[in-house]
């Protein structure tokens, strides 16, 4: 299985390729995430795994679109985020671009406008971690109730417009399958 770790900084994924802008990080390969084309071929990695890198870039569109580029066919994306509502998300000065739980709509099946992208990804995992007093109450379960049972998706849609101001996000887990 050939991997790669988007943005790997100093942790890179174990058995991974990293690749990251920052010189002094464990990457394998240096390059401007802002640049386009990355460095590899299409279809080349079975599983692309970006942890709190996509808040950084210029472009969440083109982004996307270069890591669907490079993910075979039935391949995985995964991507951690911080959640919008995360205090510690305005602590980084660097970060551009934020996300909820339904940012990324726009490259499935449930997309509202067909012009945007051709990028064709199928939720496998959307889950999304609180701070830690709202998991030890439960309130991270109730809003993951998805999880378990695809029909009770409105308890995070729920939290997501009503509640998540009080009962804040820490961090969404996303993961894709690539369809060509």
């Amino acid at each position: 299985m050939k991997i790669l770790d988007v943005g790997c900084g100093i942790n890179k994924y174990s058995g991974a390729i990293g690749l990251d802008n920052n010189p002094r990080t464990s990457a394998d390969i240096i390059h401007d995430l802002g640049k386009i084309p990355y460095p590899f071929s299409d279809n080349e990695f079975d599983l692309v795994i970006s942890r709190h890198v996509i808040e950084h870039v210029p472009d969440v569109m083109t982004f996307v679109t270069e890591l669907y580029r490079i993910t075979k066919p039935g391949g995985r994306i995964q991507i951690i985020t911080p959640h919008y509502t995360n205090p510690d998300w305005a602590t980084d000065p660097t970060h551009k671009n934020h996300f909820n739980s339904y940012s990324f709509n726009i490259f499935t099946e449930k997309k509202l406008f067909d012009f945007y992208t051709d990028v064709k990804l199928r939720p496998l995992k959307i889950y999304v971690s609180l701070l830690k007093l709202w998991k030890v109450i439960g309130i991270e379960f109730l809003v993951n109730l998805d999880q378990i049972n695809p029909r009770l998706r409105f308890t995070r849609k729920f939290w997501e417009h009503y509640l998540s101001f009080i009962f804040r996000g820490k961090e969404l887990h996303f993961e894709f399958e690539v369809i060509k």
